[in-house]
Parts: C-alpha cells; sequence; structure tokens
C-alpha cells in the first residue's frame, strides 16, 4: 500500500528525493509528522487486496471521514494507522487461540526503517515495538541457516544468540494509545461488518473482483 501511494501520490517526494539523493521514504516519514495521530478522523480499511476468510474475497479497501482538513499527509498516515489496526485485530485473534499474551512486538523490513512507522505500531498496539539490528531479517534468518548447516554455531539457539540482537525500541505515548484505542474498537473493527453487503452489491453489479 506504501507502494502505490508512492505511485500515485508521491510525484512531488520522489522529484524532492532525486534532487536531495535521499530515498523517498525518508520525505514520506516527513510528511507523516504533519498529520496528527488519528489523521483527524480519518479512518482507512486496508483491504486493497481481499483475503479468502476475514475479509472474505468481496472485501475493498475503505476509506471514512473525509474533511477539508484532511492533505496527502492524513491519507499516509490513515494507510500507516489502518495497516496497524489491521495487525492489531491479527494480534488479537492469535491471543485468543493461542491463549498466551503478547507483550512486545518485533518488526522488520521496509517499514523498520520508518521511526514515523514504528512508532505509530507502539502507539496502536500499546506495547514496545524494537527492530532488528539489521532489517532484512529474512535475510539474516537464511544465514542462519547456513551457519548451522556449516556448523559455524552448534545449534540454532547459539546461532541465533551469537547473529541477532534488537535495535531500537520505540515506546507507546499513552494518550495516543487511548485514542488509537477507541478508533480500532467503535470505528475499525465496525467497518468491514457494516459495509460487506454493499461490498457483495459492488461485486455482483461489477463483477470485481471475479467470482
Amino acid at each position: 500500500m506504501v507502494s502505490w501511494f508512492k505511485e500515485e501520490f508521491g510525484q512531488l517526494e520522489k522529484k524532492i528525493a532525486e534532487e536531495r539523493g535521499v530515498e523517498v521514504e525518508v520525505l514520506f516519514d516527513e510528511l507523516l509528522q504533519t498529520a496528527p495521530a488519528g489523521s483527524q478522523g480519518l479512518i482507512l480499511q486496508p483491504y486493497w487486496s481481499p483475503g479468502l476468510k476475514v475479509p472474505g474475497p468481496e472485501a475493498k479497501g475503505a476509506i471514512i471521514g473525509f474533511g477539508d482538513v484532511h492533505t496527502r499527509a492524513h491519507f499516509y498516515r490513515s494507510i500507516l494507522e489502518g495497516l496497524g489496526y489491521s495487525l492489531r485485530e491479527g494480534l488479537e485473534r492469535t491471543e485468543k487461540r493461542s491463549k498466551i499474551p503478547i507483550t512486545s512486538l518485533r518488526v522488520a523490513g521496509g517499514g523498520s526503517q520508518s521511526p514515523g512507522a514504528m512508532q505509530i505500531t507502539a502507539d496502536i498496539f500499546g506495547l514496545p515495538v524494537s527492530k532488528p539490528h539489521i532489517y532484512e531479517a529474512s535475510g539474516l534468518g537464511a544465514a542462519i541457516d547456513v551457519a548451522v548447516g556449516l556448523n559455524a554455531h552448534p545449534d540454532f539457539q547459539t546461532a541465533i544468540a551469537e547473529m541477532t540482537r534488537t535495535g531500537e525500541t520505540f515506546f507507546p505515548d499513552q494518550e495516543n494509545h487511548k485514542m488509537y484505542s477507541q478508533l480500532y474498537e467503535k470505528i475499525y473493527l465496525q467497518i468491514y461488518k457494516r459495509l460487506q453487503p454493499l461490498y457483495d452489491q459492488i461485486r455482483s453489479i461489477t463483477g470485481y473482483p471475479p467470482e
């Protein structure tokens, strides 16, 4: 979704990033800071790619709460917040099924390179969020496999202890967490169930997504 936003709405940042010799995501992080937590009521349901069960194949993305105060910065922030709400929903399902409470989070990959995205994640979950010392964690996992396979380390437990460590940790802002929890529980979790009948109608009328 960030890539989609970059291609469709990020031409200005792409031009400036090229002139400054920086990654465009750096400018997106600066853009993010110009919109407040909660995006002044702009709520995004990130079903750009429908699921099989939850959400179902009829699902579509939705953005509600637009007003004349909203800018591209609010839109971008609402994307990251919507992704955070979706991940929190998945965490709560995992806790319910496993009966094991989750007390901290790890974020790897491109998203971990954004301090703004990391802070939003911490604030939405109300949990400390750490990133590994290297953001390409999948490559690190492969290196651990190789290290054990070549007997550079005797077992995975030793390899993990020797080859991994946490990097920066972000702690939740409790005021932001309180607001995010209200938006998540009272608004976000209600969107899909209320719009699902309309999604079914859209699908039957337009044929998208295909049956």
